[in-house]
């Protein structure tokens, strides 16, 4: 039976991108039939990445079988993936975010969490030696996972390995880094094509702090203007979106990758609230930048209070 390669709903790039690279080891190298899906539209930058190094686009599921073989990458939180996870044979989780719980297996699998900036940083160390057999477009992907995850290494998250290995790949596949990353970011910061309600849920992830249910969506962009140009209309579908997801409240932060600072949108009091108890902004306006904040992973959600 065919294994399936995924990782978390609203799929950014290392969600697109490690189960390309982790299907193209079982198959290639392991000698396991496997297959990358995806278990939503990838973003902007992901989709740059399929075209710019020739990829198929993954296939999108719902939901996954009783027994389905799996693995599970870039998440290890049930909320972030298929209702039925439970009832699938998952084999293996490659990840590195916290550990959060919930997930049931039929037997003892191998689970890799590392506490670097990608997980196609861990794919790289676990694939080894074999990483000499790796094509060219699949390297490809790899070096954008770990420069879309560490912002070109602006991002808190950024170890020292993580440079190491983007270095590696670029000096393997001619990329200049600087150049290169400059085209993904135009790529993500094109938002043009999108509702107000899909920025919002883009690449966002579900919280719940002291009680309160958050959405907590993260845009990152060198052209943040774009985005906050239409606060009104995204701060009035905060309100549909919440309801839709079972939400208490969407927050909306908008990264400047390039000035390394976020704005968050303020459209009550509530989010006036969780900007001055999370963050100690003084919050005046529908806005507040937030200086130095990059990362929802170690900036934002350990810090989130209501």
């Amino acid at each position: 039976m065919t294994t399936f390669v995924f990782g978390h709903k609203s799929p950014d790039t290392d969600s697109t991108g490690s189960p390309i690279i982790w299907a193209w080891y079982l198959n290639e190298v392991k000698g396991v039939a496997a297959e990358p899906k995806l278990l939503g539209e990838p973003n902007t930058e992901a989709l740059f990445m399929l075209d710019r190094w020739n990829l198929d686009k993954p296939a999108i599921i719902g939901d996954v079988a009783d027994d389905q073989p799996c693995v599970i990458v870039d998440t290890n939180n049930p909320a972030e993936l298929p209702a039925n996870i439970n009832g699938a044979d998952v084999q293996a989780i490659i990840d590195h975010h916290k550990l959060v719980g919930g997930l049931e297996t039929k037997s003892p699998i191998d689970i890799t969490i590392r506490p670097v900036a990608c997980t196609a940083t861990i794919m790289y160390d676990l694939i080894g030696d074999d990483m000499a057999k790796m094509p060219n477009a699949v390297k490809g992907a790899m070096l954008t996972c770990i420069l879309s995850d560490t912002l070109e290494y602006r991002s808190p998250t950024t170890t020292q390995h993580d440079k190491d290995v983007a270095e590696k790949l670029a000096a393997d596949l001619g990329v200049n880094v600087t150049e290169y990353a400059s085209e993904m970011f135009a790529a993500k910061s094109d938002v043009s094509s999108f509702s107000d309600a899909e920025l919002l849920r883009m690449d966002s992830k579900e919280y719940t702090v002291d009680g309160k249910g958050f959405r907590v969506s993260v845009l990152e962009t060198t052209a943040p203007k774009t985005v906050l140009d239409r606060k009104d209309s995204l701060m009035a579908s905060m309100v549909d979106v919440a309801n839709e997801d079972g939400a208490d409240q969407v927050l909306l932060f908008v990264v400047d990758i390039l000035n390394e600072e976020a704005t968050l949108m303020v459209p009550n009091d509530l989010v006036k609230t969780v900007a001055e108890k999370s963050f100690g902004a003084t919050v005046s306006g529908d806005l507040v930048v937030l200086p130095g904040i990059m990362s929802r992973k170690k900036q934002i959600i350990p810090n989130l209070k209501v």
